[in-house]
């Protein structure tokens, strides 16, 4: 570390490297941490949501103990009906004397057989059987009958207790 000497000869007041200063060149960059994180709290809304936006038509399911069936790949086709003997496919009501006709059609368009019946819990079991009867004339082998969870067992135990 010695000293530069001038022309002169004399000691420089300058010592070591010159210092230039560099223009800052302008960042043409995105910053995309601020998407990705909003994308992220919406995919989180919308996980969360999904399930609620199924099926809009309120009634008493009965509870049982049975597990969930596994979800397939087309949006669920549900028929549901009302304590008061409506019958309804989604959210439409239909007569009937049209279920089963509603249902060939619906049939034909859909890949998947599955089809999710949701009956109010003080509908007579007879009732339950010929609207079942109707789902299989109108082309759906596959019936799950939807409950909410966490009913009595056959074993006398209930989740409820413990």
């Amino acid at each position: 570390m010695g000293a530069q000497l001038s022309s002169s000869g004399q000691p420089s007041a300058r010592r070591g490297r010159s210092r230039r200063r560099r223009a800052v060149a302008p960042m043409s960059e995105i910053n995309v941490t601020p998407f990705v994180d909003v994308m992220l709290v919406l995919l989180v809304i919308f996980m969360v949501a999904a399930p609620l936006m199924t099926v809009g038509v309120p009634i008493e399911l009965p509870e049982t103990a049975a597990t969930s069936l596994p979800s397939s790949e087309e949006e669920p086709l549900t028929v549901t009906l009302l304590p008061d003997g409506q019958v309804m496919i989604q959210t439409t009501e239909v007569a009937p004397a049209e279920l089963v006709t509603r249902l060939q059609g619906i049939a034909a368009e859909r890949s998947d057989d599955q089809i999710y019946l949701r009956a109010d819990g003080g509908i007579s079991y007879a009732r339950v059987m010929q609207v079942m009867g109707a789902l299989n004339a109108g082309g759906f082998g596959k019936i799950g009958l939807v409950t909410d969870p966490g009913g009595p067992r056959l074993d006398g135990t209930d989740p409820a207790d413990q």
